[in-house]
């Protein structure tokens, strides 16, 4: 089919739910893309914060096709190696002493929602149910995940929404506190919040809030869906600060493209889950599990990659401050690794547009903030193209 039969059909026969940009992307090596003509783009979205080893990564690929020869799917009636071999590994390289596998970040906070009410009622034996999380936050577009969204334009047309949430200011710790009551049974944030403008916290942040929930008796459950994996330069975000979650939800980049999600908990907090209580029909099945080892194995062994991200994202960073330094309609550039926004005082989906025509992808949250969340395996020359040409299209304005 030629591209204007395929968005043609796209249009007809999918329902309205995604600003598509007129574009059939059909294969991708790295972090390059080519479309159903034959151009070709370099991907600072990285299919939003998924890609991060880049397109078909040799190792995952090769994962999958051994898995899929030898078995696709069973119920977890039974046990399964692949999903206790990720679940290992997921382990040994983080706080948790267990896993739960799901199929997407909304799903992994679907869990963690239930998990943290469940633990309160029937382990610590309270009628706790409120979770606060903040402001600017993106959770996911589930029932409960957009109720713990605390952003009503994705509540519009869906109230009422679940009840049990409470909101507060991100990065205000005196507000955190004051939301606190006999109802509260965890506080969930985003080490860095992607979606909501690439918003990075006060230093200490983190730790104050694992302090908060200490004296209260709460969980503390993070959101790691798009800074896990890598993204900021650790494998997990939480490493920067040395803080201990209860709770953390993955997804994104945990399968390099293969639909995955986890909840990952410490012993105690999962004690909240017995048979029974949650499950999913696909969760941890055994191709997703092979493409999430192998993507966790490639991190984890070739430890360039993750060492190389803080170096990277600082390379673009200085970059976008210097064209920062030439335009005042910059108003700020912030990242942490390779989580990088560009706040401008204009709605950014001119730039969004005029970047795909130059054979760059990348995106724009909250109107006014250029998101970079490019594969992990970007080179410092590619960040230089988009730098230069992002100098160019702001020359014109």
């Amino acid at each position: 089919m030629i591209t204007g039969d395929i968005i043609k059909d796209s249009q007809t026969y999918l329902m309205n739910t995604y600003s598509r940009q007129p574009l059939v992307l059909v294969k991708g090596r790295g972090a390059t893309v080519y479309d159903s003509d034959g151009r070709e783009y370099l991907d600072f979205l990285a299919g939003v914060a998924v890609n991060n080893l880049g397109h078909c990564h040799p190792r995952v690929v090769v994962a999958l096709q051994k898995q899929a020869q030898r078995l696709m799917h069973v119920s977890n009636h039974f046990h399964i190696e692949p999903q206790v071999n990720l679940a290992k590994a997921l382990v040994k390289n983080s706080f948790a002493d267990k896993v739960f596998f799901c199929n997407s970040g909304a799903e992994a906070i679907e869990a963690a929602i239930k998990l943290a009410r469940r633990y309160s009622r029937e382990v610590l034996k309270k009628d706790r149910y409120e979770v606060i999380t903040c402001f600017g936050s993106f959770h996911g577009r589930t029932y409960g995940a957009v109720s713990a969204t605390a952003q009503e334009k994705f509540h519009q047309g869906f109230e009422p929404m679940v009840p049990g949430f409470r909101y507060v200011p991100f990065n205000d710790l005196k507000a955190v506190e004051e939301a606190v009551n006999e109802r509260t049974c965890a506080i969930l944030v985003e080490p860095v919040q992607g979606e909501g403008g690439v918003n990075i916290p006060s230093a200490g942040y983190l730790k104050a809030l694992r302090e908060i929930c200490d004296k209260h008796g709460l969980l503390l459950m993070l959101d790691e869906i798009q800074t896990g994996m890598g993204r900021t330069g650790r494998l997990f975000a939480y490493d920067h600060e040395g803080v201990t979650p209860d709770v953390m939800a993955l997804a994104k980049g945990l399968g390099s493209g293969m639909p995955i999600g986890a909840l990952l908990a410490t012993d105690k907090a999962a004690q909240g889950f017995t048979p029974g209580s949650h499950g999913s029909t696909f969760g941890g099945n055994p191709l997703a599990c092979a493409a999430g080892l192998a993507s966790l194995e490639t991190l984890l062994e070739d430890n360039i990659i993750i060492q190389n991200v803080g170096a990277l994202g600082k390379h673009f960073v200085t970059g976008l401050e210097t064209l920062k330094s030439k335009y005042p309609f910059i108003k700020d550039v912030r990242g942490q690794g390779l989580l990088i926004g560009i706040e401008l005082d204009f709605d950014g989906k001119e730039i969004v547009t005029e970047c795909l025509k130059q054979g760059f992808l990348i995106n724009c949250t909250m109107n006014t903030v250029l998101r970079f969340i490019p594969p992990l395996i970007i080179s410092v020359e590619e960040i230089d193209r988009l730098v230069n040409a992002l100098d160019g299209i702001f020359k014109k304005r």
